[in-house]
């Protein structure tokens, strides 16, 4: 079982900055392909970005360049720093763990970018 608990979304202006945390419990984190998933209102949840037990990276290409994913297994974290956030970035961001046919979400975070 692994629960994972998301932090660090709020208000920003358009071309500002957010640092999100996905902190993790349970074992076996390294291994879990790790991923932060956003749903805007009245669309469906996509992959923002992903990263492997091995450390291999995946972006959707409205992020690529804007976004970084980054994992600490010692710590059982995963973050999502988010540079020119633009309002389309606006949504309610989850984590994800998944390893096999195990799968978890967190609660999510909710980021808006207005001005």
């Amino acid at each position: 079982q692994v629960q994972l608990v998301e932090s660090g979304g709020g208000l920003v202006q358009p071309g500002g900055s957010l640092r999100l945390s996905c902190a993790a419990s349970g074992s076996m984190f390294s291994l879990y392909t790790m991923g932060w998933y956003r749903q805007a209102p009245g669309k469906q949840r996509e992959l923002v970005a992903a990263i492997t037990g091995g450390g291999l990276l995946n972006y959707a290409d409205t992020v690529k360049g804007r976004f970084t994913i980054s994992r600490d297994n010692a710590e059982k974290a995963t973050y999502l720093q988010m540079n020119s956030l633009k309002p389309e970035d606006t949504a309610v961001y989850y984590c994800n763990a998944k390893l096999g046919g195990l799968l978890y979400w967190g609660q999510g975070t909710q980021v808006t970018v207005s001005s």
